[in-house]
């Protein structure tokens, strides 16, 4: 099995609008994002790690962390939109030639514990898969208490491991049961916030129709969706935890006080 070309994109902004000045949240003395792309460079398969931001400050401090960084447009909507942007740029870092054969690995800067065996992971199931897949993200077994939780992102998928709706709401609905005992009836899967792209789709992206879906959810990968771009999936042992909101924060915290023991 030949790897493809391979580069991680760590999109990141300072005007979070749910949490403003998040990525650089304390979490057991490190700046959040210098946890992601320390998890990111820790990963084997990726050829470099490149932070994309529209904030100086940003790219100065990752470049203290020895990580790359490319400045882009404060305009971009979405952390796939700001990655997409530069997206020649990070074709070149992963020294490729074809974007249709070249992997960009799109993790957000609010996963202060990425798994860099999950990246690994992704790299390799783009290079076994044939032909060679537009997007794949991974997903795993959701516990009871994430059911309902409108911060947790749900995956519905088909049987062959298709992404058919991405969703804040739970998925499916089980009819004719009380929504505290859906789990027991059916599996619901979770979405860890990790998208890897095939460079050629991230260069079509602002091509895209605009996608009343990702507007009214609020989840990027419902454009690709909503456009008849296809969104393979692959299970991993766990979630990998998004801050998106204080209590995330804390749960964060905790997590590394945890780890520090």
């Amino acid at each position: 099995m030949m790897s493809l070309p391979c580069v991680v994109a760590v999109p990141a902004r300072l005007e979070s609008s749910r949490l403003p000045g998040k990525v650089l949240a304390d979490i057991g003395g490190k700046p959040m994002l210098q946890r992601v792309l320390e998890g990111c460079a820790a990963a084997q398969a990726p050829a470099a790690v490149v932070l994309c931001t529209d904030s100086q400050d940003l790219a100065e401090r990752a470049r203290q962390w020895g990580v790359e960084a490319l400045l882009t447009s404060p305009a971009c909507e979405s952390g796939s939109e700001r990655i997409a942007s530069v997206a020649e740029q990070l074709v070149a870092r992963a020294g490729g030639s074809d974007p249709a054969r070249t992997l960009i690995i799109n993790v957000q800067g609010d996963q202060p514990f990425i798994d860099p065996a999950v990246i690994d992971a992704m790299a390799a199931e783009f290079s076994r898969r044939s032909p060679t897949p537009e997007v794949l993200t991974p997903v795993y077994r959701m516990g009871a208490e994430k059911v309902h939780n409108p911060n947790v992102v749900k995956t519905l998928l088909a049987a062959d491991g298709r992404a058919l709706y991405f969703s804040r709401s739970a998925l499916p609905h089980v009819r004719g049961v009380d929504p505290a005992h859906w789990p027991a009836h059916t599996t619901f899967w979770g979405h860890v916030g990790l998208y890897g792209y095939r460079a050629d789709v991230l260069q079509r992206w602002n091509a895209l129709p605009h996608s009343p879906l990702e507007h009214t959810e609020k989840l990027e990968q419902l454009r690709l969706i909503e456009a008849g771009i296809g969104i393979g999936s692959f299970p991993v042992a766990g979630e990998s935890l998004s801050v998106d909101t204080a209590e995330q924060l804390e749960q964060a915290r905790a997590i590394a006080a945890g780890l520090a023991r």
